[in-house]
């Protein structure tokens, strides 16, 4: 069963157009270029971690096939993830999404995304190193293939992504449905919420707690993402670069 699941996940991608992107950061700052590649509207979430900026008052919409510039300083730390099948009134910017909503707000303010979501997580230097690290995060579940790829950069950068869609071939008991259709898969973290599956309490080590085998089948289909919550080795990306590209449904 879990060779059918894993097989069949690869036979999901998505086939989208790629977006050409050429843009170098100014000074002071980080360039982050958000692309929706995906063929239908994505509202971008943006949560800063601590006492970072809130960026763009942390959400907005992002049509099909459109892509947006986002300037971040340096040492910003946070996250992004996309939304989907969203409705928002014009005027209050109140609403709600299937995946990923923030409190029913367009632009989300300091509240991050209700789970399932794929997240992308970034830090972009420290007062103690000025490397970069990022990957994209299936801890909590996904709704939608994203990644993270550096324009230039230092030598050894890499890609954080998880290009297919990992709906297709969701668990019947870890699927978020609506309407009939699965809109997102939890992670069984997310579904059991209990300290085995989520390493922590006396799991929350990494000698002792193991990825389940639906974390083994996202991370045979997005090698290069977070399964579970010390999948470091091939999922920590490190860079230095003044530009990246966002890129949601790559291809």
């Amino acid at each position: 069963m879990t060779t059918f699941l894993i097989f069949f996940c690869f036979l999901l991608s998505i086939s989208v157009t790629a977006t050409g992107v050429n843009v170098t950061g100014g000074n002071g700052t980080i360039q982050l270029i958000l692309v929706n590649n995906c063929q239908e509207s994505v509202w971008p979430g943006i949560l800063s971690n601590g006492e970072h900026p809130t960026i763009k008052d942390g959400g907005f919409h992002l049509p099909s096939g459109e892509e947006l510039v986002l300037r971040v300083p340096n040492h910003w730390a946070g996250r992004i993830w996309g939304r989907q099948g969203c409705y928002f009134n014009e005027t209050t910017g109140k609403g709600s999404c299937q995946t990923g909503d923030c409190n029913g707000q367009l632009k989300c303010k300091g509240i991050g995304g209700v789970p399932p979501a794929t997240l992308i997580e970034m830090t972009f230097g420290t007062s103690q190193s000025s490397l970069h690290f990022y990957d994209v995060s299936l801890v909590d579940g996904f709704n939608l293939p994203m990644s993270m790829k550096p324009i230039g950069g230092s030598v050894g950068c890499g890609i954080a992504s998880c290009q297919t869609d990992l709906n297709g071939c969701c668990p019947s008991s870890l699927a978020l449905k609506h309407d009939g259709k699965v809109v997102g898969c939890k992670s069984a973290c997310l579904a059991t919420k209990s300290d085995k599956y989520c390493c922590t309490g006396e799991f929350a080590d990494p000698k002792i707690c193991k990825p389940t085998m639906f974390a083994l089948v996202f991370k045979s289909v997005c090698p290069h993402a977070y399964s579970y919550a010390y999948d470091d080795s091939t999922a920590l990306m490190r860079c230095l670069a003044t530009t990246y590209v966002i890129t949601f449904c790559p291809a």
